[in-house]
């Protein structure tokens, strides 16, 4: 399929899909013209990529994680270290968020009423 189909099914924008290229996150085959052309299974892996963006990770450590999802074999000790590093960060960020959350309740709670 093509750049903009991809965009389309995975609600990417052309220019994430093609920043995700040149991380060397994503590896379309290229026509004689230069067209980009991308397998089915690229959908699943764009959507992986943006979950693991969405969650905090950057492209250097998606690049890492992304062959240990296909094949889990190319998992070593220091990239687990990482994601468990990744992990707490982001339980971190979520106990934050928590808080935070918590707190508005408490004042809302205490509030005024809206009219």
């Amino acid at each position: 399929m093509r750049i903009g189909e991809l965009a389309q099914r995975t609600g990417a924008s052309i220019r994430s899909l093609r920043y995700y290229e040149e991380c060397g996150l994503i590896l379309p085959t290229r026509s004689a013209s230069g067209q980009r052309y991308y397998e089915e299974s690229d959908v699943d892996r764009i959507t992986v990529i943006r979950q693991l963006l969405a969650a905090g990770l950057g492209t250097a450590a998606i690049d890492d994680v992304l062959p240990c999802m296909t094949e889990p074999s190319t998992q070593t000790s220091l990239l687990t270290a990482r994601l468990v590093q990744e992990r707490d960060r982001l339980n971190e960020e979520i106990d934050q968020r928590v808080a935070t959350r918590e707190a508005l309740t408490r004042i809302i709670e205490v509030s005024p009423e809206l009219s």
